[in-house]
């Protein structure tokens, strides 16, 4: 799989290039990183790279051409062709092209399924926007998808970048040591897409407060079970539109329902 960033800040994807899970993956070529700067696409001497919006307001509106052109040669690279113009925007009226994501917030939101999607394809190019927004003919003639973190506002995309590459990249086969980890994160269709259970380590006994003893049991079926339970309770408290929404899908049991219902009652004992 293969990433390829535009962004006027490249040197901050060295945190997923070279560091933790991520960094190693990199190095054992699982997944390939390049940054583009499209500052280096432009022909000023200033390198500009935004401009003053058409009527008027604050901030600044990053320009179409560098963006472009940026994509541009990002696309020729992935694909091992030769560097031209338009690239990005014929790839858009393909029904397989590259996926060209712009991070920004009216972009749907990122979640475990779409990290799925994109651990299980080719990768795409990432486009973190800055300033004020982006030039909207770029957007029209190049980006295919728009994706957002949520309901905030970042000082650009990078960040969201970032994020969407790690939780891509750890999904991909042989990245985490333990290939069961990933089953058992939250939002995994494993966990009926809730929120994974608390965990617990050494010591037994820390300040008074002792690790639950169905997890001391040795017993897997007692152990299973305390994880659903309490899966199902956290979520509840947390995110009840992830247990609506697993209720819908029909993918909660009937002695769900019932810890549930128990969970729901006052004065109730976990």
């Amino acid at each position: 799989m293969r990433f390829d960033v535009v962004s006027l800040f490249p040197d901050m994807f060295s945190v997923v290039r070279d560091a933790g899970v991520t960094g190693r993956a990199h190095r054992q070529g699982l997944w390939n990183l390049r940054a583009w700067n499209p500052r280096d696409f432009t022909q000023d001497a200033h390198r500009t790279v935004d401009d003053r919006p058409y009527g008027g307001g604050p901030g600044m509106v990053m320009l179409a051409d560098p963006l472009e052109q940026a994509v541009d040669a990002a696309l020729a690279a992935s694909q091992g062709r030769p560097e031209g113009r338009g690239l990005a925007a014929a790839n858009k009226v393909l029904q397989d092209g590259v996926p060209v994501i712009l991070l920004s917030p009216a972009g749907q939101v990122f979640d475990q399924a779409r990290a799925q999607a994109l651990a299980s394809s080719d990768g795409a190019v990432l486009v973190c926007g800055r300033y004020e927004g982006v030039d909207q003919r770029f957007i029209d003639r190049c980006v295919t998808h728009e994706i957002s973190l949520g309901d905030f506002v970042l000082s650009g995309g990078e960040i969201a970048a970032l994020a969407i590459i790690d939780a891509a990249v750890r999904l991909l086969p042989g990245v985490l040591n333990d290939a069961e980890s990933a089953l058992q994160d939250s939002f995994n269709p494993v966990l009926a897409g809730l929120l994974d259970s608390p965990h617990y380590t050494r010591p037994e006994c820390f300040e008074e407060a002792v690790v639950p003893a169905a997890l001391l049991s040795g017993h897997h079926g007692n152990i299973a079970a305390w994880r659903r339970r309490q899966s199902l309770i956290l979520t509840a408290s947390r995110r009840p539109d992830l247990i609506e929404r697993a209720r819908r899908a029909g993918l909660l049991s009937g002695e769900d329902e019932r810890v549930l219902a128990e969970a729901a009652k006052p004065n109730r004992k976990q």
